[in-house]
């Protein structure tokens, strides 16, 4: 029975404090043999999926700034993707815009709601290395948006008002605690799965796919609701109020020690 893996970064497989996935290398070596899929869902960019797949040793697909795009390696035919869209080793299934319209859309909205909304391409690399304690290496990385806009979430207007504005101009908000992500309405976790999905059921027509899904947060929320288990991963303050009561598996321990206690007890449900 074939099993896809589907996880966040930051906060699941990455301690949310130090950015560490140590713990869960072994479980990570383990799936990899029986070459099982793991698939990097996440706010983060290309340019930093990319180095933490080169380091960790990942293949598969990924799908890169809130479902916004979808990277597919250019050997990998399962998937039917248009090769006028190769991006350097990859090709890219683009479900929302572009940078520049993401960066457009939050001038529209910070006008309307008479806010000065501040997003990373506002931002000196030293003013986000501040507000995220990354590596400078590691925030310029973070500052090659390719789809969508991160900004600072303002405390003096609600998530309401934001969201509403934002639809206005065909786009959504993903707010956060620290940092809201401004997306196209047309991406989104949830789809960006469900398209990996279809192409992975097309390649395999007679198999059962079994999914599994990673995620610490509200923002994981669709992936999760995509997935056939879901796992939610608790931070040191516990679970995320917004993914309380809902009945899903939460291991013990928080962060990447977390995705190696729950992931195991997968591989001990399908290969022992």
């Amino acid at each position: 029975m074939p099993l896809i893996i589907f996880t966040d970064l930051d906060g699941t497989l990455l301690n949310q404090e130090d950015y560490d996935y140590k713990p869960a290398i072994p479980m990570l070596e383990k799936f990899k043999k029986k070459g099982i899929p793991i698939i990097p869902v996440t706010s983060k960019t290309r340019a930093e999926v990319a180095q933490l797949r080169e380091d960790i040793g990942l293949n598969d697909p990924f799908i890169v700034e809130n479902g916004s795009g979808i990277f597919v390696p250019q050997k990998d035919d399962r998937f039917v993707v248009s090769t006028d869209n190769l991006e350097d080793k990859y090709v890219l299934q683009l479900l929302g815009c572009n940078y520049e319209e993401a960066r457009a859309g939050l001038k529209q909205i910070y006008a309307d709601l008479g806010e000065d909304l501040r997003g990373f391409g506002d931002l000196s690399p030293a003013e986000l290395q501040s507000l995220t304690g990354l590596p400078l290496e590691e925030v310029k990385l973070a500052q090659t948006r390719e789809f969508t806009e991160p900004f600072i979430t303002p405390k003096n207007i609600s998530t309401a008002v934001i969201e509403h504005t934002a639809a206005k101009y065909n786009f959504r908000v993903l707010v956060g605690d620290r940092f809201s992500h401004l997306i196209s309405a047309n991406a989104g976790k949830g789809k960006a799965v469900t398209w990996l999905l279809q192409n992975y059921q097309t390649s395999s027509p007679t198999d059962k796919l079994v999914t599994v899904g990673l995620g610490n947060s509200p923002n994981d929320l669709e992936m999760l609701e995509s997935v056939d288990i879901p796992l939610v991963i608790a931070s040191k303050k516990g679970i995320h109020p917004g993914l309380k009561d809902r009945g899903w598996s939460v291991p013990n321990s928080p962060g990447s020690q977390g995705w190696a206690e729950a992931t195991a007890k997968i591989y001990q449900r399908f290969f022992s």
